[in-house]
């Protein structure tokens, strides 16, 4: 249905019905943008989109010497009409029969209109005066026009008199003259008055020699009917007209198709009737046909090369349109946010009819504006990505020239055309001589935007996901389209492991790969984490990190032992953390200066046992010599110390011609008290033999030179002093304690307390310090009481639920003789009289001896808890105890408060 509203897009306003009257003649400027033709009944004006596009047009009719704003539906009631591509480019068509229209004689028509484009506010308008006489003579007995709001029939005066009483005019035919009744047949018959008809919205008029009637469509007043398939819009009215020589009646009739319009592939095809019934009645001839668009006919041979078609069947005359022809335009649409696009033209027929009978002609003329269903087009996206130029590039496309990109949705945001050439990715318009256009974005491999994943080892899969957003002008309608590409590249380079050994360490180097830190490290079997990062002196740049490993450390693995050696072994492996993928590895084996054995001149034997990789499920604490009462005097998890002298612990001598040979042997032994065996049945037996060899016969010849002497020697008695400390360590781990300032520290009851007593200040090996006994008072002074045995003759006291527990003492770092430290542990408490708490600060004291291991060990001197003999009450032993030991020493710690109780 062509109603005024798709028509006008801006405001065409009309007023009053008015005779013409003369006006200058002013002609449009060819260089102003507009264009006036006559063609045929109609006027035409056409305006370039320079002028109207992204303005307000108006439009005003000239009645005599002023001009008159036009509405639409007056437009539609006076013959008028406009049509306007979204760009601007606007048609103005005027009916030479219509309002204002300067006629003479049905001959020589003078149209005038006054062109209004406000630009960006109501003051600022530019106008343009257009003035257009047309010529046209060759009118048919019966004309009938189909424009796109309206329709016009007029008809000759050639009237039929009714001399029925029903259609008198009263009072005397000198009172009235021209049109006074119009009744309209819906097929019912419905009576108007002239005035009544214009303010429905119909126009009757007169000219010279014509009667004329405009309607628009969707009136009350016209109907709908289906002719040959083909839907039309029909009005029938008889027009009652006074003239001196009587009343006359002029049946008029006008039907205009709607529809029939088929699509099939790039064909449009436009069927109107071939015979319109409403219009005619008996036998009639078809005269002529002829074909144009936008008003304007087309010959056989521009129809030829435009790829038009005129053809005729039994029931209908069918005009054929390419799809696409120049005559027409493309337009872009957004449903549901998929690009779409319609395909307008405006074709025009004009058919010429003759009756058999009566020779009476009719002109039938259509202005048909024909838009296609919207079709979907998808965007195509060209992959034109080369891997090893190390960027994405791709174009999407085809868009018409009404689109436009707005942004592109990245997967770290939404960045508009000029962020994303800003950012680096490159994207361009691409136009082609038909005004469509692509786009095209590049995009580098190596920007956060695109995701990386490996999925093999030195393959890289590169993925771009972005979403277009484009928008339709000038409605600023918006739909997007989702690209994603990937492209595989084998350019990954794998960190690479190197490493170095000196005497004490073993010293790794990583050179990072193409994927930076992007992996986990794992050194000998344990996960480099940022603590341990710290306690292997880490170190680290954008390409490169090393690290520092003691070969004593936990992370490397013991392989052979030597009598002056040791082989150790680190294992480095770089892998990563998503698809346990080892990138590299690096296993280091060297050879470190470690002394097992230690002959000492007086017969003391120190030997050092070390847990081999080889067995791997040995405690060394179960190790003991040949006599299996000979254990280790200190151990770990992965040494064991044996200090022992060479006619003991089973050691047996063997003579050789200039030197003795004393041998024992480190193994691990069944014991059936202490429950000891092997803890697999695969591993190998653990045997390490210690020989010490002495010199039998020896003959040195040595120098000797008297001197006299003044005085005689004589030995000067002296002493000095052992430094004995003891310290709260803030965990088991003993690396760190409190401090002076921290005192007193404060503990939850029942808290951990970790205390450590070392031989300070003191170079000599043979030296071992035993705690004796070990207490805490309420007082700073030792003798005070209340007490709390802690330590009773060098053991745990395990008399009350808070029993203490000796730690083991390893070497390590900070620990080069364990013989000269002991750890202890114990819970913190409160003395309590009658369920109160007495006191919250607790000392603790204790009397320790340091024995000489040089010395045959008696008493307390043979071990830590080794004096098993000693009876009586704690108290008593801590009393009483004697010992055989070289020097005692006392000493006290504290305070340590109660905090609060759990």
């Amino acid at each position: 249905m062509w109603q005024s509203k798709k028509i006008l897009l801006w405001n065409l306003i009309v007023a009053l019905f008015a005779s013409g009257q003369a006006w200058p003649n002013i002609s449009p400027q060819p260089s102003s943008g507009l264009k006036a033709d006559c063609i045929a009944n109609l006027m035409k004006l056409t305006l370039d989109e320079a002028l109207a596009v992204g303005n307000q047009l108006e439009v005003e009719a000239l009645n005599g010497t002023q001009y008159i704003l036009l509405t639409p539906s007056l437009a539609a009631q006076c013959g008028y009409s406009m049509e306007s591509d979204p760009w601007g480019n606007t048609r103005i068509y005027a009916s030479l029969l219509g309002c204002f229209v300067q006629n003479k004689d049905d001959k020589i028509f003078g149209v005038g209109l006054k062109l209004k484009i406000y630009r960006h506010s109501p003051s600022d308008v530019v106008s343009h005066d257009v003035a257009q006489t047309c010529s046209y003579t060759r009118w048919a007995p019966r004309e009938v026009l189909c424009d796109r709001n309206y329709m016009e029939i007029s008809t000759c005066m050639a009237p039929q008199a009714d001399d029925s009483q029903l259609n008198t005019i009263p009072g005397t035919f000198e009172e009235v003259s021209g049109i006074w009744k119009m009744t309209f047949f819906t097929p019912e018959p419905m009576s108007m008055v002239l005035k009544e008809a214009q303010q429905a919205g119909y126009s009757a008029m007169t000219t010279a020699t014509r009667v004329v009637v405009r309607s628009p469509y969707n009136t009350a007043e016209t109907y709908s009917e289906a002719v040959a398939g083909v839907p039309m819009e029909v009005l029938k009215v008889s027009i009652y007209h006074k003239a001196h020589d009587g009343l006359n009646v002029f049946n008029l009739a006008a039907a205009c198709p709607t529809g029939g319009v088929l699509f099939t592939g790039d064909l449009i095809s436009w069927h109107v009737p071939r015979r319109v019934t409403p219009l005619l009645d008996g036998r009639i001839r078809l005269v002529e046909m002829n074909m144009g668009i936008d008003g304007l006919r087309l010959d056989s041979a521009q129809m030829a090369a435009r790829g038009y078609y005129l053809s005729i069947t039994d029931f209908h005359i069918i005009v054929e349109i390419p799809i696409g022809s120049p005559d027409g335009y493309y337009k872009s649409h957004s449903l549901d946010f998929q690009y779409h696009i319609t395909y307008t033209i405006e074709p025009m027929l004009e058919v010429f009819w003759r009756a058999d009978q009566t020779q009476q002609d009719t002109r039938y003329k259509i202005l048909f504006p024909i838009t296609t269903p919207p079709m979907p087009r998808p965007p195509y996206t060209d992959d034109r990505t080369v891997p090893e130029m190390r960027e994405f590039k791709l174009y999407v496309g085809i868009f018409l020239h009404d689109v436009e990109l707005r942004n592109i949705t990245f997967a770290t945001g939404v960045l508009t055309v000029e962020e994303s050439n800003a950012r680096g990715f490159t994207v361009q318009q691409h136009v082609f001589a038909n005004g469509s256009s692509v786009f095209s974005l590049k995009v580098p491999f190596d920007t956060d935007v695109i995701f990386k994943h490996n999925p093999q080892v030195l393959v890289t899969t590169y993925t771009l996901s972005v979403v277009f957003g484009f928008v339709i002008l000038p409605e600023e309608s918006s739909f997007a389209h989702a690209v994603k590409l990937q492209a595989y590249l084998q350019d990954v380079v794998l960190p690479t492991l190197t490493g170095t050994c000196d005497q004490d360490q073993f010293y790794i180097a990583v050179k990072y790969g193409s994927q930076g830190t992007n992996f986990n490290t794992m050194v000998g079997g344990l996960d480099l984490t940022p603590e341990l990062a710290e306690a292997y002196k880490f170190k680290g740049n954008a390409t490169h990190g090393s690290i520092e490993v003691p070969y004593t450390a936990t992370s490397s693995a013991f392989e052979l032992i030597t009598a002056n050696s040791i082989r150790a072994r680190l294992d480095v492996l770089v892998w990563d953390p998503i698809t346990n993928w080892i990138l590299s590895d690096l296993f280091l084996a060297c050879y470190f200066p470690l002394t097992t054995t230690r002959c000492y001149p007086n017969g003391t034997i120190s030997a050092l046992a070390v847990k081999v990789e080889s067995v791997p499920n040995l405690d060394p604490s179960w190790l003991t010599l040949k006599d299996q009462s000979c254990m280790p005097v200190s151990s770990n998890d992965r040494f064991a110390q044996f200090i022992f002298s060479a006619d003991s612990c089973g050691t047996t001598r063997t003579f050789f011609d200039h030197y003795m040979m004393y041998e024992n042997e480190i193994g691990l032994y069944y014991n059936a008290e202490k429950g000891l065996t092997h803890t697999s049945p695969v591993d190998p037996e653990y045997r390490q033999i210690v020989s010490c060899y002495y010199v039998v016969n020896d003959t040195q010849t040595i120098a000797f030179h008297a001197k006299s002497r003044r005085y005689e020697p004589k030995a000067e008695i002296s002493s000095g002093q052992m430094t004995v400390q003891m310290r709260l360590a803030t965990d088991s781990s003993y690396q760190e304690f409190y401090e002076a300032e921290d005192y007193p520290v404060k503990k939850y009851l029942r808290e951990p307390l970790y205390f450590e007593v070392e031989l300070v200040q003191s170079t000599d090996p043979h030296l071992a310090l035993i705690l004796d006994n070990c207490w805490a008072t309420l007082q700073k002074e030792r003798t005070s009481l209340p007490s709390w045995d802690i330590i009773v003759a060098s053991c745990a006291y395990s008399g009350d639920g808070y029993a203490t527990v000796f730690s083991t003492v390893s070497v390590d770092d900070r620990v080069s003789v364990p013989s000269r430290y002991k750890r202890f542990s114990m819970k913190m408490f409160a003395f309590i009289q009658d369920d109160q708490v007495l006191k919250h600060e607790v000392y603790v004291h204790c009397d320790l001896v340091i024995c000489d291991t040089t010395s045959p060990a008696e008493g307390i001197c043979q071990g830590q808890c080794s004096n098993l003999a000693v009876k009586g009450t704690p108290t008593q032993m801590r009393r009483g105890q004697s010992t055989t030991s070289t020097y005692q020493k006392q000493i006290s710690f504290g305070p340590i408060t109660l905090n609060s109780f759990q």
